[in-house]
């Protein structure tokens, strides 16, 4: 009996100690269960991607924070509007223009077409520069100079020349080179010629060259072809008569062709020839340029001319 209840006392608190763990791992239970369904509310409330993302949510809070802060913000601190400086309207090239080109230029009507006498007198009586100012003339073609039957082009021969100081080189031998240099050629030769287009010096306006020696040339194309000093058969500087070559040359021959806007510009003389001469040589211009309309050019041919005096006031006129 005695055994039995010590065997009762020993084994009571081993069931109350049980008993208390018992009760210690239900409460652990208890608060994972707990924080578990805080966690899967919290993964519910962030998601990975989208409005309910952290970065989305941040970024909310920001755009709310900032807009109490400006709600916040007195009124004084704010910014005064800017006033708003009326801009001026451009004013045009004859507003901007020197005193002497204003007062030129009340001589001219712009809503008149000239013809070619008139306007060439204009020009010359309109010219405020100083030196001994070049009269061009800029005509307006209604041509596609990128195809190839409508790239307008001619060589001629002013009836008083340019007025230009011009040095002429001519590439010959033989006879030719005689000749050359009894008609008025500043140079005259080829070696010459050729030892200062190795060292790529151009000391001429104009190259003429024979037929027989083009060849020799064609290495220095790169050099002469961007100036335009390339001998050329339509131009007239690949000949055989050399002296006759020069004496054009030195006469006045000019080439002319169109641009890529399809315009010609080309100078007729100076000032100083007078209107008389200037008339001359405007009008030899004027038949060339219409002689060389393309058979493709249907309708208008000539949408404008003008003349005008360097740093002068243009004139338009009709050819």
């Amino acid at each position: 009996m005695t055994d039995a209840k010590e065997t009762d006392k020993i084994a009571k608190p081993s069931s109350r100690l049980s008993r208390l763990s018992a009760e210690a791992d239900t409460g652990k239970a208890t608060r994972k269960l707990t924080t578990g369904k805080k966690s899967q509310q919290e993964e519910a409330v962030v998601a990975k991607a989208g409005k309910r993302s952290a970065k989305a949510v941040k970024v909310a809070d920001e755009k709310v924070a900032k807009q109490e802060r400006k709600k916040e913000q007195p009124a004084k601190d704010a910014k005064a509007e800017k006033p708003k400086i009326e801009q001026k309207s451009p004013r045009s090239h004859d507003e901007r223009a020197g005193k002497k080109y204003r007062e030129a230029i009340k001589q001219i009507d712009k809503s008149k077409v000239y013809n070619l006498a008139e306007a060439v007198d204009l020009a010359a009586k309109t010219s405020t520069s100083k030196f001994d100012a070049t009269v061009e003339m800029h005509i307006n073609l209604a041509v596609d100079p990128k195809q190839s039957d409508q790239n307008v082009r001619d060589t001629v021969v002013m009836p008083h020349g340019t007025g230009k100081a011009v040095r002429i080189a001519v590439f010959a031998e033989g006879d030719d080179i005689d000749k050359a240099k009894k008609a008025g050629a500043d140079i005259a030769g080829n070696e010459e010629i050729l030892t200062a287009l190795d060292k790529e010096r151009v000391d001429f306006d104009i190259l003429i060259s024979t037929p027989a020696l083009m060849s020799k040339l064609g290495k220095y194309a790169r050099l002469l072809g961007p100036k335009g000093l390339m001998p050329n058969p339509k131009s007239g500087t690949v000949t055989t008569d050399t002296g006759k070559a020069v004496k054009e040359a030195r006469a006045g021959r000019v080439e002319y062709r169109v641009d890529q806007s399809g315009i010609i510009h080309l100078g007729i003389g100076k000032v100083s020839f007078g209107p008389q001469k200037l008339l001359e040589n405007a009008q030899t211009i004027a038949t060339s340029v219409r002689s060389a309309k393309p058979a493709s050019v249907k309708g208008t041919y000539v949408k404008s001319a003008y003349i005008a005096s360097t740093m002068g006031p243009s004139v338009k006129t009709e050819i």
